[in-house]
């Protein structure tokens, strides 16, 4: 069975069969009226940067923008975006090369936490749980990740695979060079379930320990 949650847990499917079900904490979008004029003029005055629209958020990219000012830019626009949100339903979090703004009580932590508690109070607790991400907001699902997994509710602790993208400061214990060392990963996974001579050892790939 393969599930899917996407914007940080705003939607989440739980399987090909099965209707998407949104947050019912992040009911109120109305702040994406006051954010969306002020990235559009960061926008303007950054050549090379954009805005991503999504459903239950908002992005401002500026990976194609020049390195220092782009950085500068996002600096100023976060400072900005929580000055003027600061009492509205809303988190702002600069990520990389990227500032979101996304509902309150939404986050990649909390719906990690929600998966696995469903599949414990659902009888199929989970003996191996892989958690691989790249960017800021997937800390929260490191660390969301490694509370629920110690907590009473598991009877027996599964094996945790909490890896990094890039090497950096992580709550991850464990980090891949770039995606490509992911792919490789997975492709390894992929053969070691289903063997065939020849395949495994085009798919070997090492990662590192955080020490």
């Amino acid at each position: 069975m393969i599930g899917i949650a996407a914007e940080h847990g705003y939607f989440v499917r739980w399987n090909s069969a099965a209707e998407w079900e949104t947050s019912s904490l992040a009911a109120d979008l109305d702040w994406k009226n006051i954010v969306e004029p002020i990235m559009k003029s960061y926008t303007e005055a950054t050549d090379g940067s954009s805005i991503e629209y999504k459903e239950s958020a908002l992005v401002w990219h500026h990976q194609d923008a020049d390195p220092d000012f782009g950085s500068c830019q996002a600096k100023e626009l976060l400072n900005h975006l929580e000055s003027v949100l600061a009492n509205e339903p809303a988190v702002v979090k600069r990520g990389q090369q990227i500032v979101e703004v996304k509902p309150q009580g939404v986050s990649k932590g909390l719906v990690a936490e929600k998966v696995l508690m469903t599949m414990v109070n659902g009888g199929e607790p989970p003996d191996f749980v892989m958690c691989i991400g790249d960017d800021r907001s997937d800390e929260d699902m490191f660390e969301s990740i490694l509370s629920t997994v110690s907590g009473p509710s598991l009877s027996v602790t599964p094996e945790i695979f909490a890896c990094t993208v890039g090497q950096k400061p992580s709550r991850a214990k464990y980090y891949l060079n770039d995606v490509a060392g992911v792919v490789q990963l997975l492709q390894g996974l992929a053969n070691a379930s289903c063997p065939k001579a020849g395949y495994v050892a085009q798919s070997q790939v090492s990662f590192e320990s955080f020490v």
